[in-house]
């Protein structure tokens, strides 16, 4: 009985107390943060890794990673949002294993190559394996804010209120990011002798209207 009541007490706080609490060993506490996050983190990973269990792999991960990390964790953004980050990268992570054995083209590729058309050549009408293996590199390289709106645009189709939401940013810094994000993409992905090796590419800085 008490062990029911105990977690009926956990069911009813926010995030943040649960992270406090899984932060300092509380192990119930733990579980019932990740067990509520659990399904939206797969759906993520699902979506950016497309393959079902290389996407639970990610996500096996992912959820070793937030449990190391979580003594670190300072409140900066959300807990949703932190936790997304770290599936994120650990699905990048399982892209770039990918990315060394012979496949076809995933969908979210060519999506992310129809975000940054420039990077193409004009007869290309999919990604070859070779720029799956480009495109999944400069995704990594671009700054954390603008590859976060990237990836929640272009991968996993948020609208603009949704990503505002999810990152707790003005609409009109997210415009701003993903135009950046894209345009650096572009950049990456251009022939050596197409780059602007600078760091302006462009677009205007982050704006918060």
């Amino acid at each position: 009985m008490a062990r029911v009541r105990r977690r009926t007490d956990l069911r009813r706080l926010g995030d943040e107390q649960l992270v406090e609490l899984a932060a300092a060993g509380d192990g119930p506490a733990l579980e019932e943060l990740l067990g509520r996050h659990r399904g939206r983190l797969h759906a993520v990973c699902r979506r950016v890794c497309h393959d079902p269990d290389e996407a639970e792999d990610a996500l096996q991960d992912a959820l070793v990673a937030i449990t190391r990390g979580l003594p670190g964790f300072r409140g900066g953004s959300s807990f949703s949002t932190w936790a997304s980050r770290i599936a994120t990268n650990r699905c990048l992570d399982e892209l770039r294993r990918r990315s060394r054995r012979p496949e076809p083209v995933e969908p979210h590729a060519e999506r992310l190559v129809r975000a940054a058309p420039e990077a193409a050549a004009p007869d290309t009408t999919a990604v070859r394996s070779a720029d799956r293996d480009l495109l999944i590199e400069a995704l990594a390289r671009l700054p954390e804010d603008q590859r976060d709106v990237v990836v929640l645009r272009d991968v996993l189709d948020l609208d603009y209120s949704g990503i505002a939401e999810e990152l707790g940013v003005p609409i009109g810094t997210v415009r701003s990011r993903l135009a950046r994000g894209r345009a650096r993409l572009a950049m990456e992905l251009a022939p050596e002798g197409n780059r602007n090796d600078g760091d302006d590419v462009g677009i205007g800085e982050d704006r918060d209207d």
